[in-house]
């Protein structure tokens, strides 16, 4: 770490029971200072324990935390009577006046309503963790001596980011402002080919908290539910973590053949769908995340790259044939995609024994057709169990491939 002015390390702790608003928080704080000590939990007992223990320099809490909500929290710290008032952030979905005089005699720090403004609370953050003038950089850690890169992608299976992001977020949400605000049509249109942004929006409108009646398995369907601001805001804190790009040109090159695959798989599938009278949206998203190992497999060697590690093509190579698959298997489990959506994913792949459903036959023949060698194996491909199975003869794909080829 290398600091522009001697400061002393903030800790913070972090209680919010949504999994993507707490990671949201956590990397807004670390984009303010990197050198920051965070606890994170996601029930109101839970934090009060770690209240007890330690003297945070700033606490931020939900109000609906599990157990003891934030405003009893931010009571309980205000009755450990500390030399100091304790810094305390509350975040609530209420902003009516009722609930923000009840607030008001236990002085917190500040009152945020969600959906958060990141602009308002990067700015608050910033007076409380930093003084006037000062700044703070850290460098990446350096790899152990015996960390080998198979230990190093082991490792970091479990905890990975995902996908490297393959459009400009901030050119995104710009390109998306409307007359009256952000239009999530424009959203969706300028932001649907990026299968790190559409896995993650459709995990958080997943999550527990929603309470939705159906699972969502569209980039559409996530930003309806989540709604413009917590959209962006969602979008926006992708971009605050550790190569949420990648700047190193080969891996980059490699992430380019690898979004190619995805598009191509995603737009057969919808048109496949198209065709049988199936649901386009949900086959063109199982199409562009089947790849979501590969790229978050891309995105930690660059880390490893970063922390000092050696790599080359061949290196590279050997990485994604180990352990691509199996970090998009993590990354679909920890994020608990929508069980239909990782069944298409799966056909993309294979197959199994039983009955398959049309959708996981279109998606497994899309596969089939984005990794033809060329347009002259059509025709064979026509005689395959899948194609045979969903009655699409020669002539169907050898329109469908015209169709998706790009003009000269």
């Amino acid at each position: 770490m290398t600091a522009v002015d001697s400061l002393a390390v903030p800790s913070v702790l972090i209680a919010e029971p949504d999994t993507w608003t707490r990671d949201l928080l956590k990397q807004m704080v670390l984009s303010v200072r990197c050198d920051a000590q965070l606890d994170v939990c996601q029930e109101g007992p839970q934090a009060l324990t770690l209240l007890k223990q330690k003297n945070y320099d700033l606490v931020i809490a939900d109000g609906k935390l599990p157990g003891i909500g934030g405003l009893d929290l931010l009571r309980m710290v205000r009755q450990l009577r500390r030399s100091t008032p304790q810094p305390f952030i509350l975040l609530s979905e209420r902003s009516d006046s009722a609930s923000v005089r009840e607030a008001l005699p236990l002085a917190p720090t500040a009152y945020l309503t969600k959906p958060l403004d990141m602009s308002g609370l990067t700015r608050r953050l910033q007076t409380l963790l930093l003084s006037a003038g000062q700044a703070v950089s850290c460098d990446v850690p350096a790899l152990s001596a015996s960390m080998t890169l198979k230990g190093f992608l082991t490792q970091r299976r479990t905890s990975c980011d995902g996908a490297p992001l393959s459009v400009d977020v901030h050119a995104v949400v710009k390109q998306s402002m409307g007359p009256v605000g952000l239009d999530l049509g424009l959203l969706e249109q300028y932001a649907h080919t990026d299968p790190q942004i559409g896995a993650v929006l459709i995990a958080a409108v997943n999550s527990a908290a929603k309470h939705l009646p159906r699972p969502v398995q569209t980039l559409g369907q996530a930003l309806q539910g989540l709604g413009a601001t917590q959209s962006v805001n969602l979008i926006q804190g992708l971009a605050l973590k550790q190569s949420a790009y990648l700047t190193d040109p080969c891996l980059a090159d490699y992430a380019q053949q690898q979004w190619a695959v995805s598009l191509r798989t995603a737009e057969y599938g919808r048109t496949l769908a198209g065709i049988l009278n199936l649901d386009k949206a949900r086959c063109y998203y199982a199409g562009l995340l089947h790849r979501m190992g590969d790229l978050a497999v891309l995105r930690c060697l660059q880390e490893w790259q970063l922390a000092g590690g050696e790599l080359d093509t061949q290196m590279i190579d050997a990485s994604l044939a180990e352990f691509g698959a199996a970090y998009g298997s993590a990354l679909r489990t920890r994020w608990r995609l929508p069980l239909e959506l990782r069944e298409l994913i799966a056909a993309i792949y294979h197959l199994g024994g039983g009955v398959y459903s049309r959708e996981a036959l279109v998606m497994n023949l899309a596969a089939q057709v984005a990794n033809l060698p060329s347009d002259e194996e059509v025709e064979s491909l026509a005689e395959s169990k899948t194609a045979r199975l969903l009655k699409v003869g020669p002539l169907e794909l050898a329109r469908l491939v015209k169709k998706q080829s790009p003009s000269p």
